[in-house]
């Protein structure tokens, strides 16, 4: 939207929360307005807008709010109304986006620009299904989260004759029992939250032992793999070995920052809770790579791509809009926004010009040569639980490891085809999908 006239555009921008100055060299300012869901990077990016919004010479403001509930829905209400922001971040589900052609292709606009492809390797970080579908991408990653890593109490370790984290589930179990058995109700070895718990750990020891819940090849979905990490997974519980609560994540953190347990599992942004949100001061901590079930790694650990933008195609300025992203996704402005850890750089380039004894902790959280994006699953209308929460009962006791098994690959394929059928999604098959690389194969998408 176009604010013609100083005083209009600063009295909106009051109005509105928006943040930044408006260009004072300006008689007739085109406004840009940028709708984000994040929070934990807002004060170093309202630097970056005041900063744009009194330097930049092409007479543009840019008017950016945080929208912290129901962000997708948020978008798509205000699309349907007419007044939809020009630019949006990338935590949306494109599939609906670009089925509704609410969104820009930016193919051109990158393809017309050599910095920014040397900044950002947009081709490069294209991923089915997450910011590209059908040859066009519609937004390029900035960043990434590392998979999950155990962060573990060194000094419960050491104290219990352990020096590493083992490579095997096996042996990873038995350390958590033996370091439990030696607490004797002082102190476990390892805890779970009640947000999600198989995806923390057991899930991404799985993906690494090449099981995933998705058969790209046959384009169908299949729970099979997981029956012997359920088998064993189930040792935490019936053996008593897992800290007695299941507590939210933020609580059980504060549990593990305490010395609470001596294992715990999530992915990059741990950096920067336990040095900042809950220092821990009382030990040493440390990171490491998840086991997998025999030692080997046999597939890829998931990892997820952060802080895109994305040009809604109800915007009345797409040039002004590109000139924004172009400036948010400048090396100057990654450069700071990668060194204050915010994420991990997703781009070679990046990652050479940042000067990493700046990201503290986050170094411990490197990408490793097999974590990668796998292509998005085609999302399905399924009524129950999902495999999720079903695995995890099954690892607590509540249903039989088979039942689950079965329950899931019925439920899930019968809800997949019903949706196929109805023609409200298509199915993904990737002939040449490869568990260790899962990105690089050929997605198609059939109607039947």
């Amino acid at each position: 939207m176009k604010r013609r006239g100083m005083s209009l555009a600063l009295c909106a921008a009051m109005a509105m929360g928006t943040i930044g100055v408006v260009p004072a060299m300006a008689d007739d300012v085109t406004t840009i307005t940028y709708w984000v869901n994040d929070r934990h990077d807002s004060e170093y990016m309202t630097e970056m807008v005041e900063k744009y919004n009194k330097e930049n010479t092409d007479n543009i403001y840019i008017d950016m709010q945080i929208i912290t509930d129901d962000y997708e829905n948020m978008i798509s209400l205000a699309y349907t109304g007419g007044t939809a922001p020009d630019i949006i971040g990338q935590s949306v589900t494109l599939k609906n986006f670009v089925d509704n052609d609410m969104l820009i292709p930016l193919n051109d606009y990158i393809d017309a620009d050599e910095e920014y492809q040397k900044v950002n390797e947009p081709y490069e970080h294209a991923y089915e299904g997450l910011n590209y579908m059908n040859g066009n991408l519609y937004w390029v990653y900035s960043g990434m989260r590392s998979g999950v890593r155990i962060e573990y109490n060194k000094d419960l370790l050491e104290e219990n004759g352990f020096t590493e984290i083992p490579d095997t589930l096996d042996e990873y179990i038995d350390m958590a029992k033996a370091i439990t058995e030696a607490g004797d109700g002082e102190y476990y070895g390892i805890g779970f939250t009640s947000s999600s718990p198989f995806e923390r750990q057991l899930e991404m020891i799985a993906q690494v032992s090449g099981i995933y819940y998705y058969d790209y090849v046959n384009g169908k979905f299949d729970f099979s793999g997981y029956k012997e990490i359920l088998e064993k997974g189930k040792r935490f519980i019936d053996e008593d070995i897992a800290y007695p609560d299941q507590q939210g994540v933020d609580n059980m953190r504060a549990l593990f920052a305490e010395g609470e347990f001596a294992l715990w599992g999530n992915a990059s942004q741990e950096a920067g809770v336990f040095t900042s949100q809950l220092p821990i001061e009382d030990f040493e901590w440390g990171v490491a790579e998840v086991p997998s079930l025999d030692g080997e790694i046999k597939g890829a650990l998931q990892t997820t791509p952060s802080k895109g933008y994305a040009i809604m195609s109800s915007s009345e300025h797409p040039d002004e809009a590109w000139k924004v992203i172009q400036y948010l996704q400048s090396e100057e402005v990654l450069k700071g926004y990668l060194e204050n850890g915010f994420c991990l750089p997703i781009t070679t380039y990046m990652d050479e010009k940042i000067d990493k004894s700046k990201i503290g902790r986050l170094a411990d959280f490197s990408l490793l040569d097999y974590e990668s994006v796998y292509p998005a699953v085609p999302t399905i209308n399924l009524t129950g639980d999902d495999y999720r929460t079903v695995l995890w009962n099954a690892i607590m006791g509540y249903v039989d490891v088979d039942d689950a098994i079965e329950d899931l690959n019925t439920r899930y394929n019968e809800a997949y085809d019903a949706d196929i059928e109805s023609g409200s999604v298509k199915r993904l098959v990737i002939e040449d999908y490869d568990p260790l690389h899962p990105s690089d194969g050929t997605a198609t998408y059939l109607d039947k």
